[in-house]
This record gives C-alpha cells, sequence and structure tokens, in this order.
C-alpha cells in the first residue's frame, strides 16, 4: 500500500499549519481542539519549516515549565522533518518513523506538502492490507 492510498482514505481534512510566530500555548489550543498530536509549522502554508509534537511540548514544560507557553513555535519546533512522498510504501514509512521515533510525517509532493500521516494512519492501513490478505489466501484455501 501507498502513502496517497492513506490520504484518499483520510479524506480532505486537510494540513493544519501555525506560522512559526505563533505562541505554543495557541499552538496547544491548535493541538487539542483539532484533537491531533502535531502540527506543522510553515510561514506559507506549502513549505515544511518544522513540526510541534506533544513531545516537543512535554519536552519544554519539563526544562522550562510555564515559562514556555509564551515562546513562539519556531523556538520550541523539531527543525530537521523527515518527509515521505505519495508513492512511498507503508511498510517504508513504518520505518522510518520507527527508526526516527517519531509519529507524525509531512508527505510532500513536488516540494509542497500535500498532507500529513500517523503512525496509527500507517498501522491502520497496515492491518487493514493484512486483513485482506488473509482473506484472499483463505478463499484460495477454501477454493472460493
Amino acid at each position: 500500500m501507498q502513502v496517497m492510498q492513506i490520504l484518499k482514505e483520510k479524506g480532505q481534512g486537510g494540513v493544519f499549519t501555525v506560522s512559526p510566530d505563533m505562541k505554543l500555548s495557541d499552538v496547544i489550543a491548535t493541538l487539542s481542539s483539532k484533537r491531533i498530536g502535531a502540527v506543522i509549522v510553515s510561514g506559507d502554508g506549502e513549505q515544511v519549516d518544522g513540526i510541534v509534537s506533544e513531545r516537543d511540548v512535554v519536552r519544554e514544560i519539563a526544562r522550562r515549565g510555564a515559562a514556555c507557553l509564551t515562546l513562539r513555535a519556531s523556538e520550541v519546533m523539531t527543525r530537521d522533518v523527515s518527509c515521505c512522498a505519495p508513492m512511498d510504501s507503508t511498510e517504508a514509512v513504518m520505518e522510518k518513523m520507527t527508526e526516527g521515533r517519531f509519529r507524525h510525517m509531512p508527505v510532500q509532493d513536488k516540494g509542497k506538502m500535500v498532507g500529513v500521516i500517523s503512525i496509527g494512519d500507517v498501522v491502520k492501513a497496515r492491518l487493514s492490507q493484512l486483513h485482506m490478505e488473509k482473506e484472499s489466501l483463505q478463499g484460495m484455501i477454501m477454493g472460493n
């Protein structure tokens, strides 16, 4: 299965981005209101400048306490963001996420962001694929 199939199944919910100047308290409010685990930091809505995840928030609170809430997204974001392409396989993406120990990955096509997938999206797609393979094998064994 490919990343583009995951994006199709997710629908047109869009990519939630925040500006590099947004305060961390507002980033947290966005994460909470949208019920998501990460937002892309982007100055133009198309390029990935960084990502702020729940883990980034927890790290900063542990380091600086409540004072971190006034920091800008650009000050707490992860800058070295791994991205994938629509034609990448779910297996390759899962491997990248596992090795990098991160749970969210922007999807870029021709240098522009077209979506974001989570490890949950990838696992769900992989389980669906395994279920279909199982059904197919059972059908062949049973002569259906």
